[in-house]
C-alpha cells in the first residue's frame, strides 16, 4: 500500500496518536485526509485536510462521514477510550463504554467504510489496538477485553474482506505518550515512533504491526503455559495510576 497521493480517513485525530496519524500521512504525500474528532475544530489546519465531527458510537454520523469520504482508500481507525475500570469492582458502565467504543465504534466504522474501499480497489484498514490484547492488568480489564475484542474483529476482518481485496492491518503498542497515559508515570514510546512504524508497516503490506520491543516480548510469550506467561508479563508494567478516564477520542 502506498501512501503517497492517498485519501485517508483517521477516527480519533484532534490529539495524541491520532494528530500524529495525520502529520506522517502529510508528510508522506497523502492527497487527502478525513480527520475526525468529537470536536472536529482540534485536528490540524492544513488545506489537504477535511475536518469532520463523529462519534464512532453514532450510527447516524458514522453514516454521514461514510457519504461524504466516499474516495478513502484507507481507514485508520484509531478512536478508543480508557476509562481504567477493573472488571470486577470497576464502574459497569464503564466497562460497556469501553467495549462500545473500541470495539462496536470501530466496527461500525469498517461496516461502513468496506463499502468505499470496494469502489476504490480495495484499500487497506489498519486498527489501532493495544499490548492488553493479550496482557491483563489490575486496572484495566475492561480496556484490555475492548482490545482483545478487536484483534479478535481484526483477524476476522483479514478474512472477509479478502474478496474485495482489502488489505486489513491491526496495530500494537505498549505505553505511549497520549492524555489516556498521562497518569503514569512509566517508560513510554513518542507517539510518532507509533504512527512511523504503523504506517511503514502498513505500506509494507504487514498485518500485524508491533511498535515496540515490550509488545513483541509479550506477543511472543503467547503460546506459553499460562503461569509461566504472567510470571514474565506482570514484570512489564503493574503501575499505580489515577483513576480517571482518558481517552483519544478527539
Amino acid at each position: 500500500m502506498n501512501l503517497n497521493d492517498s485519501t485517508v480517513l483517521v477516527t480519533g485525530a484532534g490529539r495524541g496518536i491520532g494528530r500524529a496519524f495525520v502529520d506522517e500521512l502529510l508528510s508522506r504525500g497523502a492527497k487527502k485526509v478525513y480527520a475526525t474528532a468529537r470536536d472536529a475544530s482540534s485536528v490540524l489546519s492544513d488545506p489537504r485536510v477535511v475536518p469532520i465531527a463523529l462519534d464512532i458510537t453514532d450510527a447516524e454520523a458514522v453514516a454521514r462521514a461514510a457519504a461524504t469520504a466516499e474516495d478513502v482508500d484507507v481507514l485508520i481507525n484509531n478512536a478508543g477510550l480508557s476509562t481504567l475500570s477493573p472488571l470486577v469492582t470497576g464502574a459497569h458502565d464503564g466497562i460497556r463504554e469501553e467495549m462500545d467504543i473500541n470495539y462496536f465504534g470501530t466496527l461500525a466504522m469498517v461496516r461502513a467504510f468496506a463499502p468505499v474501499l470496494a469502489g476504490n480497489g480495495g484499500g487497506s484498514i489498519l486498527n489501532v489496538s493495544s499490548v492488553m490484547s493479550w496482557l491483563g492488568m489490575e486496572h484495566s480489564g475492561g480496556y484490555g477485553a475492548s482490545k482483545a475484542a478487536v484483534w479478535a474483529m481484526t483477524n476476522s476482518l483479514r478474512i472477509e474482506l479478502s474478496g474485495q481485496n482489502t488489505q486489513v492491518t491491526g496495530l500494537h503498542m505498549a505505553s505511549t505518550d497520549t492524555d489516556m497515559m498521562s497518569s503514569f508515570d512509566i517508560p513510554k514510546n513518542s507517539p510518532h515512533a507509533v504512527v512511523t512504524a504503523a504506517l511503514d508497516g502498513l505500506e509494507a503490506g504487514e498485518l500485524e504491526i508491533l511498535a515496540d520491543d515490550d509488545t513483541r516480548a509479550v506477543k511472543a510469550t503467547l503460546s506459553n503455559d499460562p503461569a509461566e506467561f504472567y510470571s514474565q508479563a506482570v514484570r512489564h508494567t503493574q503501575p499505580q495510576a489515577e483513576r480517571g478516564k482518558q481517552s483519544h477520542l478527539a
